[in-house]
C-alpha cells in the first residue's frame, strides 16, 4: 500500500524518501534497509519491505538471519516475515532448512512464510511440521497447508484429527473440508460424534461437496438439537452447491441421494426450526425442503412466503420445483403482502395469466414496487394490461417512468400505439416526451403527426425527442422536416438534426450534401454530429474535408474527425489516423488507436503495441481493445503482461480479451493467471467461456498442475458442458500427473455417467498410484 494514502509527518516523509533512494541504489543498500525494519512507522516499514522484496536473492539470506538471531522486536520480525513472503528471490531454498531449528518460534515463522507464499514445493516441509512437538508450530503448519490447498497433505491431516489433540484438530478439520478429497469423509464423519467438533466437522463435510457425506448430515437432522439441524441444513446446501459446480450443474443425482435419506419426520423437523433461524439458515432449510418435496413440504413453503426478504424468495423458488401452482401461492402472498414482500416476490412471477393481478401493484405506494411491477408485466408479455401502464408515465419517480415506457414498448400491440398517440397530447411534458420515445420505438405511420407536433413543443426536451424520432419513420415528410431543421437558427436543433440524418437507413445525395455543409457550420456541435454521421454512413468522398478538421479548435470536433476517419477506408484517412495516433492531444490519440484497431492493418500494429505499454491507464485500455483485431500470435505477450497490471481495470480488460481469443496458447496464459490471487477469479471466469482452444489448453495445463490447480482445472472442465469436455475428463485419468488423476476422479464421480464410473472402477484396481486407487475406490462406493 502506497504511503500517499496516509497523512505522514515530515520525519516520516523523509524516511520514506530515504527508503526509495536506497532502493534505487541496488543491493549495496540491503544492510541499511534491514536496519530500518524496526522503524516505528508502519508506512515506513512497508516501504522498506517493498524495497527488500524487490532485491530478490541478495536480501533473502540476511532476512533469514534476522529470523534466527535477532528476535527482540516483534515489529521487526513481522516486517521480516512480510518481506520474505513478498520476495521474488528463492526463499524456499534458503528458508526450508530453518524448519529444523530448535527454536519453535523460528519454525513457526518458517511455516507462516511458506504458507503465505502458497508454494507447492513447501508441502513436504509443512507436513513434517504438523507433527512438531510445539502446538503453535503444528497449528501454523496446518493453517499454511490450508493456504496452499490441494490434496497432498490429506493423509497427514487425517492422522491429526484421529489423534484428538484439541488445538490441532480444529484447523485440520477446516483444511480437510477444503481439500476436495473423498478420503476426508470418514474421519470427518467420525468427528460428528463429539459435540466439541460436530459444528466444524459438519461444515467441512459440506465444503467437500461429495455425495458420500449426505447420509451423515441427514442423520444430524433426524437426531440433533435445533442448532445442529440448522448447521446440517447449511452444510447440505453448501454440499449441493459444490457438487453442482463439480458436475457441471447435474442436480438430479445429488437430489436423489438426499431424498433417499428422508424419513417420515424429516420435513417436520426442518419446519420446526425455521422460526428461530437466521436468514442464511432459513434459506438453506427452505431449499432443502424443496429438494425433498411432498405435500407437507409444499404447505410449509407456502407458509414461508410470509417470511422476510430472501427467505421468501428461497421458499418461492423451492415451491417452483415441486408445485405446478406456485404462481397462485405467490400471487396470494403478493396480494396480501406489504411493499417489502412484493419487492422480493414480483421477480418470481412467470405466468402470462398473472398480468391482471400484477397490474394492481402499479398503485403500490413504494416507487420500487411500481417499477418492479412494470418490469414483471413486460416480462410476462400479456398486452391486456397495457392501458394500465400509461398513467405511470406521469409518475413522480423517473425510475417508474422508464420502467413503464420499457414495458409499453415490450407489449407493443396496436392499442399501445394508439394510446401513445393520445397521451402524447398530455399537459405533462414528461408524458409527452415518453410517448414520443414509445412511438419512435414502434416507428410506424401513426407516429408522424405527433412527431411533427413535437417539433413545435414549448419544452426543449420534447422537441429533442421528436427530432431524434423522425429518422425512424421513413416518411418523406419526416425526412423533409429534418432537412428544414438543419437550417434552423438554433444550433442545438441543427446539431440534433445532423445526428438524426446519420440514423437514416438509406443515404441519398441530398442527405450527404446537407451533412457536408454541416462540416462548415459555425457551431462546433453541429460539425461534430455532421462528421459522426458521415463516418457512420461510410461516405469516403468526405474524407479529405474531414481530415482538415483534425486540427479544429474544438476538441470534440477533432475527436469526432478521427473517429469518422476510422470508418473511411481510403489512403488519406489511413495516413491521418497514423499521424493522429502520435498526437500530443491524448483524446485524439486514443480515438486514433481505436481507428487503427478497426482497420487492423499489420503495419499499424507497432503503434497500437506502443500505446498498450503507455503509463496512462485509459490509453492502455483503449489500445488493448484495439489489439484484439490483429493476429493473436502477435498480441498474446502484450495481453499476458497487461493481465498482471497493477491497475485492476487494465488487468480485467486484458483477461476478458484473452478469454475471447480462440487459441490454445491464450488458454495456457489464462491458466497461468489462476496462480496469483489477484487474477484468479477473473481468469477462472474467462476459462469458463468456451472457445476453440479452451479444452486442449486445459489438458496441457493438467499435465503439470499441482493439487490445487488440478482441482480448479477439472472444475472448469466439468462446467463447460461440451462433448469435448467429457472426453477431456476421461483423458485426464490417463495423464502421468497424479494430481490431475486425483482431481479428475472427483469430476468423473460427480457426473455419474456410466462410462465415467466404469473408468473409476478400473482405476480403483489398476492405477499406479495408491492415492488414486483409494480415491476411486471411495468414489465408486458412494
Amino acid at each position: 500500500m502506497s504511503s500517499d494514502k496516509y497523512t505522514l509527518t515530515d520525519a516520516e516523509n523523509l524516511r520514506v524518501t530515504s527508503t526509495k533512494d536506497l532502493r534505487s541504489r541496488g543491493a549495496a543498500s540491503v544492510e541499511k534497509l534491514l536496519s530500518m525494519l524496526a522503524d516505528s512507522s508502519w508506512v515506513v516499514r512497508r516501504s522498506v519491505i517493498e524495497a527488500l522484496a524487490a532485491f530478490g536473492e541478495v536480501s533473502v539470506g540476511p532476512l533469514c538471519d534476522i529470523l534466527l538471531n535477532d528476535r527482540k522486536s516483534e515489529a521487526k520480525l513481522a516486517a521480516t516475515v512480510d518481506a520474505l513472503v513478498a520476495s521474488n528471490g528463492p526463499v524456499e531454498k534458503i528458508i526450508i532448512p530453518l524448519a529444523k531449528d530448535p527454536n519453535p518460534a523460528v519454525a513457526a515463522d518458517v511455516a507462516q512464510v511458506l504458507g503465505r507464499r502458497r508454494s507447492p514445493q513447501s508441502v513436504g516441509t509443512l507436513i513434517e511440521l504438523t507433527n512438531h512437538q510445539d502446538d503453535n508450530v503444528a497449528v501454523g503448519a496446518i493453517e499454511s497447508l490450508g493456504r496452499i490447498g490441494g490434496r497432498a497433505a490429506v493423509e497427514a491431516l487425517i492422522a491429526i484429527v484421529t489423534k484428538g489433540n484439541f488445538f490441532r484438530t480444529f484447523p485440520a478439520i477446516d483444511v480437510l473440508g477444503r481439500s476436495s478429497d473423498p478420503r476426508a469423509i470418514v474421519p470427518l464423519t467420525n468427528l460428528l460424534k463429539d459435540p466439541t467438533y460436530l459444528p466444524e466437522a459438519a461444515r467441512a463435510l459440506g465444503k467437500l461437496g461429495e455425495s458420500g457425506s449426505i447420509p451423515a448430515l441427514m442423520e444430524l437432522i433426524h437426531t440433533g438439537s435445533d442448532s445442529v439441524v440448522r448447521i446440517a441444513a447449511i452444510s447440505i446446501q453448501e454440499l449441493q452447491t459444490r457438487f453442482e459446480e463439480k458436475s457441471g450443474g447435474e442436480i438430479v443425482y445429488i437430489e436423489g441421494v438426499i431424498r433417499s435419506q428422508v424419513k417420515t419426520e424429516t420435513v417436520r423437523r426442518l419446519a420446526r426450526v425455521i422460526s428461530g433461524s437466521d436468514t442464511d439458515e432459513a434459506i438453506a432449510i427452505c431449499k432443502l425442503i424443496g429438494t425433498i418435496g411432498s405435500d407437507e413440504a409444499e404447505a410449509i413453503l407456502t407458509s414461508s412466503l410470509s417470511q422476510p426478504g430472501l427467505v421468501a424468495v428461497a421458499a418461492a423458488q423451492s415451491l417452483k420445483k415441486i408445485s405446478k401452482n406456485t404462481d397462485t401461492a405467490i400471487l396470494q402472498a403478493i396480494g396480501d403482502g406489504n411493499s417489502p414482500r412484493r419487492k422480493v416476490l414480483l421477480p418470481l412471477i412467470s405466468k402470462h395469466s398473472a398480468a391482471e393481478s400484477i397490474a394492481a401493484c402499479l398503485l403500490d405506494p413504494d416507487a420500487e414496487v411500481r417499477a418492479l411491477a412494470c418490469d414483471t408485466l413486460a416480462r410476462l408479455g400479456n398486452p391486456s394490461v397495457v392501458k394500465d401502464l400509461f398513467p405511470l408515465l406521469k409518475d413522480s419517480n423517473l425510475r417508474v417512468v422508464h420502467s413503464a415506457t420499457a414495458a409499453i414498448q415490450a407489449l407493443g400491440n396496436r392499442e399501445a400505439r394508439q394510446l401513445a398517440v393520445e397521451w402524447s397530447r398530455s399537459e405533462n411534458p414528461v408524458v409527452r416526451r415518453s410517448c414520443l420515445r414509445i412511438l419512435t420505438y414502434f416507428g410506424d405511420a401513426l407516429a408522424l403527426e405527433p412527431m411533427l407536433a413535437g417539433l413545435e413543443d414549448a419544452d426543449p426536451r420534447v422537441r429533442e425527442a421528436a427530432i431524434q424520432g423522425l429518422p425512424y419513420l421513413e416518411e418523406p415528410k419526416a425526412i423533409g422536416a429534418l432537412y428544414a431543421i438543419c437550417k434552423n437558427e438554433d444550433p442545438r436543433r441543427r446539431s440534433l438534426a445532423m445526428r438524426a440524418l446519420g440514423q437514416l437507413p438509406k443515404k441519398t445525395e441530398h442527405t450527404l450534401s446537407v451533412l457536408l455543409k454541416g462540416l462548415t457550420d459555425s457551431d462546433a456541435w453541429v460539425k461534430y454530429y455532421a462528421i459522426q454521421s458521415l463516418g457512420r454512413m461510410g461516405y469516403t468522398t468526405a474524407a479529405v474535408d474531414i481530415v482538415k478538421l483534425i486540427d479544429d479548435p474544438a476538441g470534440q470536433v477533432r475527436v469526432s474527425a478521427v473517429e469518422a476517419l476510422s470508418h473511411l477506408n481510403v489512403p488519406e484517412a489511413h495516413a491521418a489516423l497514423r499521424h493522429a495516433a502520435e498526437s500530443n492531444d491524448v483524446e485524439v490519440q486514443r480515438v486514433a488507436i481505436v481507428g487503427l484497431g478497426i482497420s487492423h492493418r499489420i503495419e499499424d500494429l507497432p503503434l497500437v503495441l506502443a500505446a498498450a505499454r503507455s503509463a496512462d491507464a485509459p490509453t492502455k485500455l483503449i489500445a488493448l481493445s484495439a489489439l484484439v483485431n490483429f493476429p493473436s500470435h502477435s498480441i498474446l505477450g502484450t495481453l499476458s503482461m497487461a493481465a498482471s497490471d497493477s491497475d485492476i481495470q487494465v488487468s480485467s480488460a486484458a483477461i476478458e480479451l484473452l478469454a475471447g481469443l480462440r487459441t490454445q496458447e491464450a488458454t495456457e496464459v489464462l491458466i497461468e493467471l489462476l496462480y496469483p490471487h489477484s487474477t484468479r477469479e477473473k481468469a477462472r471466469e474467462a476459462l469458463l467461456i468456451p472457445t476453440e482452444g479452451r479444452i486442449p489448453g486445459i489438458l496441457v495445463g493438467l499435465e503439470s498442475a499441482d493439487d490445487e490447480m488440478a482441482d480448479q482445472l477439472i472444475l472448469i472442465l466439468t462446467r463447460l458442458k461440451r462433448p469435448e469436455a467429457k472426453a477431456a475428463l476421461l483423458a485426464a485419468m490417463k495423464l502421468n500427473n497424479v494430481a490431475a488423476r486425483k482431481a479428475a476422479a472427483s469430476g468423473l464421480s460427480a457426473r455419474r455417467d456410466p462410462e465415467m464410473i466404469a473408468v473409476l472402477k478400473e482405476a480403483s484396481e489398476f492405477d499406479p498410484s495408491p492415492e488414486v486407487r483409494d480415491i476411486c475406490s471411495l468414489l465408486t462406493r458412494q
